[in-house]
């Protein structure tokens, strides 16, 4: 059996993610337009009506878009926690109870052959979380949209096959453009969206906790672009003599196309 994983896209206009075993395919966030992720599942090969569930890790609109739709749609349930599903319920449209399927952050849950930990993550959000997904051998996190990673976040995400991570903006490009400085202020605080220099940093770490990829994700349009991102965590692993594609593989989730496919053997 194998465990398939992508992004379909991951950036400040939508966000989601795609991970899949021989019975069960599940979304992380649902944050485009339903026509746009039935498009991109299209791409490889995945039907809609398929779809096990859909996990929401916060009530932002570029995590919930097409969440309603899609459950509408194709009887899709979704999970969320208690404080997200506060805040996102009126924005979704009608959704059947048979649907709305609350977990409790910090507490395992199970959906079909996988094991998700729901993890708390600091966000400007209701009760955002971030997400391991075990399946037999296999472990993939997701962990966007935190101003901060904390030591244990780390230990959530550690000995993970693949790991999501934001690597929103590079802090002097936010400081010098023309974002006003509220909003500046609000992706610089620990509430906010991680830097490539926090990002790097923190890889620097999760080598050490036996992480064998990492996925750059949630990039700013503004703010970043791919190979700043990428020199930016390059210069930091030279630094403390980690090299990238042997102690590490380094890899990019994009805004406007899928990710490459990843194949785990479970």
């Amino acid at each position: 059996m194998t465990i398939n994983f992508c992004s379909l896209a991951s950036g400040s206009s939508g966000n989601c993610h795609f991970i899949a075993d021989d019975s069960n395919s599940i979304l992380i966030d649902a944050g485009l337009s339903g026509k746009q992720i039935q498009l991109k599942l299209g791409e490889i090969g995945v039907e809609p009506q398929k779809l096990s569930g859909i996990l929401i890790s916060h009530e932002h609109s570029d995590h919930i878009h097409g969440a309603g739709i899609l459950s509408r749609r194709f009887n899709i349930p979704i999970f969320a926690n208690k404080g997200t599903w506060e805040g996102m319920e009126h924005k979704l449209g009608s959704i059947k109870e048979d649907n709305i399927k609350i977990f409790e952050t910090n507490k395992p849950f199970e959906m079909g052959n996988f094991s998700i930990l729901p993890y708390e993550i600091s966000h400007d959000a209701n009760e955002p979380v971030g997400f391991s997904l075990f399946n037999g051998r296999t472990k993939i996190c997701i962990t966007t949209d935190l101003g901060h990673i904390t030591d244990e976040i780390k230990d959530h995400i550690s000995d993970s096959d693949l790991v999501v991570l934001e690597s929103n903006h590079d802090i002097e490009m936010l400081k010098a453009g023309g974002y006003p400085y509220y909003l500046k202020r609000r992706i610089l605080s620990d509430f906010g969206h991680l830097s490539n220099e926090a990002c790097g940093n923190a890889i620097v770490d999760l080598v050490n906790k036996n992480v064998k990829t990492v996925m750059l994700a949630h990039l700013s349009k503004d703010n970043n672009f791919p190979e700043l991102a990428i020199e930016t965590i390059k210069s930091i692993l030279s630094m403390n003599e980690i090299v990238i594609n042997k102690d590490v593989m380094i890899d990019m989730a994009f805004r406007d196309r899928v990710s490459h496919l990843y194949r785990f053997c479970k």
